[in-house]
């Protein structure tokens, strides 16, 4: 279908390219910015007055739980929640049951969304077989197989020899390795951020240590291997400062942050509730504060929703007993807004952390409106105000602490390969 987008703010990082203007889509593909193609005869116009149009949004890490945890989230449910938000490609990493470790299981996951239509997913096959820490996984069958890249998310491989041939593999077979990096002996029995909030609850803490501790030696592997590396989801200003550092010293390696934790602090955990237990945990105003710079001074390249929907039961309980993670897929949107509106960023920016930068993490081809480029679209109005409810949210989860809290930016299209499959 030829479709017009009449009157917008086209804005695409990866053009520096910011103007109200028209936008021409043919044959599921970018056709043109500004003038029509010769012979363009629009069967479809949406008018995005008012409105941004930008590439779709890349979420490098959304937990979509199946198979084998369809009780907290479906790829039908998941998939949804991904387009009303205005991503057309998550990352879900491996942790499902069966663990993506075999052929089968990314061969499943990836028909099940063809057969679906909706947001694309890319599986993130498994670093070691059932995540074990102990043998590699089939890693070069896994990338055949659609995988793009590889992690053991957060389960640990305490085996340094282990984790140093599986990123010797890697880098010979020039795959991308994603670390989440936890400490596990630091980690074990932790629940918040092991600060003066955590004492004064009576809640075992969780030292930044866990964190930086693992990203030290996973940077010294990755030095010592010449893998291409990610470090997802980091939650400590020192973390960030040493992905930082080993990039200036020439290291292949990137980063992406949670939006929450550059919105929330470890106080938020005041009064229990469980919806801000999260791993990694909500950490100090000084590292937010850090973050936050490191995002202004390029250090930070993507953010991510870190969407990990549950069901009630699994966060009805008191705070250490319950299940970490929160649901983000819906609200990626106005909560990053909330960094423009802040006057930490402009919005040209904030896009590209959301679009053409997670691309180029990923090695990706979209993430743009370049012409010729898949239209993977997202028509957004930055000012509409509106509130998350149960009843309204598509996603399975509906644990977030801003459920029912007043949001602003609002997804009005997404558009996949050319087709709208979101309207509001």
């Amino acid at each position: 279908m030829n479709i017009k987008i009449q009157g917008g703010r086209v804005i695409d990082p990866a053009q520096q390219l910011d103007q109200v203007t028209d936008l021409y889509i043919s044959d599921g593909k970018i056709a043109a910015i500004g003038d029509a193609p010769e012979g363009f005869n629009a069967e479809q116009t949406i008018d995005a007055t008012g409105q941004v149009v930008s590439p779709g949004f890349i979420d490098l890490c959304a937990h979509v739980r199946e198979p084998g945890y369809t009780i907290k989230g479906t790829l039908a449910t998941e998939t949804q929640a991904a387009l009303a938000g205005g991503v057309t490609t998550l990352v879900t990493p491996p942790t499902t049951n069966p663990v993506i470790d075999t052929t089968a299981v990314a061969e499943l996951i990836l028909e099940r969304c063809e057969d679906l239509g909706k947001a694309k997913v890319l599986p993130m096959g498994a670093l070691t077989k059932g995540l074990s820490g102990q043998q590699l996984a089939p890693m070069h069958a896994l990338a055949s197989s659609g995988c793009i890249a590889f992690t053991n998310s957060r389960e640990p491989v305490a085996n340094s020899l282990v984790l140093m041939r599986c990123l010797e593999y890697a880098a010979t077979h020039d795959l991308l390795v994603q670390f989440q990096p936890q400490d596990a002996s630091l980690t074990a029995g932790g629940h918040m951020h092991e600060d003066t909030t955590s004492t004064r609850l009576g809640l075992n803490g969780i030292p930044e240590a866990a964190e930086t501790i693992e990203v030290a030696r996973c940077l010294t592997l990755v030095e010592q291997t010449g893998v291409r590396a990610h470090f997802g989801q980091l939650s400590c200003e020192r973390s960030v400062r040493m992905v930082m550092e080993a990039r200036e010293r020439g290291l292949n390696v990137s980063a992406d942050v949670a939006i929450h934790h550059l919105l929330l602090t470890d106080e938020n955990v005041n009064g229990f509730n469980s919806a801000f237990h999260l791993i990694p945990p909500l950490r100090s105003q000084l590292d937010r504060a850090g973050l936050r710079q490191a995002l202004i001074a390029g250090g930070i390249q993507a953010l991510c929703s870190d969407h990990q929907p549950h069901e009630a039961a699994a966060k009805d309980a008191p705070f250490a007993a319950t299940e970490p993670g929160m649901t983000g897929l819906e609200t990626l949107l106005p909560l990053s807004l909330m960094l423009v509106d802040q006057g930490l960023m402009e919005l040209p920016q904030l896009l590209e952390k959301l679009t053409s930068q997670p691309a180029q993490i990923l090695g990706l081809d979209s993430g743009t409106l370049q012409t010729g480029a898949a239209a993977d679209i997202c028509l957004f109005d930055p000012d509409a105000r509106w509130t998350l409810t149960e009843e309204e949210s598509f996603s399975k989860g509906k644990n977030t602490p801003f459920m029912g809290y007043a949001l602003k930016g609002q997804v009005t299209h997404t558009l996949i390969d050319g087709n709208v499959v979101f309207q509001r």
